[in-house]
């Protein structure tokens, strides 16, 4: 669509491609705040997860994660590696009790902190009033709810 003066008319007004070019937006910023950590989006949630949920599965990790349990297996494999979760029960036929050590502990309270700026970032004080009202309905919505 072009106006009289020739320039693009506004741009798509659909709320889903909104949501998307914003959470676009969001993911490369935590992306760039992540890195630097050693994580990504995904293992941060991962590591969430095992933090809220000691003892938890790889088959809870999956449900939750909304990944495949294989996909689940080599992330936390990773994780362990490095030393953030440990697996008491690491014996093939038994069921797994994965839990963040300390130092994993310590990952997700920096990690958290990192995100805590991006959300400021996007959706505190200074930012764009029409992304902070989306900020505040979307804190609203979920108050009192745990996601995953």
């Amino acid at each position: 669509m072009t106006t009289d003066n020739g320039r693009s008319g506004p741009p798509v007004t659909s709320t889903s491609i909104f949501v998307l070019s914003l959470a676009r937006r969001i993911e490369a910023e935590l992306t760039n705040v992540l890195g630097p950590l050693g994580l990504t989006v995904a293992r941060l949630g991962l590591l969430g997860h095992i933090a809220t949920m000691p003892g938890t599965s790889f088959s809870d990790l999956a449900r939750m994660s909304g990944i495949t349990v294989q996909s689940v297996h080599g992330a936390v494999k990773a994780l362990a590696a490095a030393g953030l979760v440990r697996d008491h029960n690491a014996r093939a036929g038994s069921a797994s009790t994965i839990e963040i050590t300390p130092s994993g502990a310590r990952l997700l309270a920096e990690a958290e902190r990192a995100v805590a700026a991006v959300d400021d970032r996007m959706f505190g004080a200074d930012a764009d009033p029409v992304h902070r009202g989306l900020g505040e309905a979307v804190r609203a919505a979920f108050e009192g709810r745990t996601t995953s």
